[in-house]
Order: structure tokens, then C-alpha cells, then sequence
């Protein structure tokens, strides 16, 4: 069995009253399959994604365990001194998951 290429699948997002990214809903790869539903805080995945880790924006797919449906991938990106979460190459001053549903 191959390899996944990602470490960690977003699939839903909740965001502050400003904008900012609050917490994501995600599943975390353990070795060959991934875990169940977890939330992490802004910080949390700021960090996982600077130690290198992969995330991307997607949906797991019903009654196929540890297979998703994948869009765009996350990614840090440093505006007027802050850092900003985004999917794909968004240029955008806030937190914006675009394709990631808002709980």
C-alpha cells in the first residue's frame, strides 16, 4: 500500500468573531490509517505545518476508512508581520480556509 502524501486532512473550520481561525476539525495520520475526529487550536496546526507537516483541505470518504476526498493544501503565509492561515495560493490579509466548511 502506498504511502499517503499527507499527514492531516481538515474538513471542518471555526473561526473568531475577527476573522481569525479559532479551532479545525481533522484527521491525523497514524502510520498507514488515520485517526479519528480531532481539534486542534490555531497554534497547534501553525506548528505541525512549520515542522514540515502536510495538511490539506478535504472530506473522508463514507465507509472507506482512511481515504478522503482532498482540495487545496494548507499553508502559512506571513502578511504585515502576522501570520496567516490559507488554502492554496490565496493572497489574503486573515485566516481564510476557502473550500472548508464552517461549523
Amino acid at each position: 500500500m502506498a504511502k499517503p502524501k499527507h499527514d492531516g486532512v481538515v474538513e471542518a473550520v471555526r473561526y473568531e468573531p475577527e476573522g481569525r481561525i479559532k479551532w479545525v476539525r481533522a484527521y491525523l495520520r497514524r502510520g498507514p490509517t488515520f485517526s479519528d475526529r480531532v481539534l486542534l487550536d490555531r497554534q497547534t496546526l501553525i506548528e505541525k505545518l512549520k515542522s514540515g507537516k502536510k495538511f490539506y483541505a478535504g472530506q473522508r470518504k463514507p465507509y472507506l476508512a482512511s481515504t478522503f476526498d482532498i482540495s487545496a493544501p494548507l499553508q502559512v503565509l506571513v502578511k504585515n508581520g502576522k501570520e496567516v492561515l490559507v488554502t492554496g495560493d490565496l493572497q489574503v490579509d486573515r485566516d481564510c480556509l476557502d473550500g472548508v466548511p464552517v461549523i
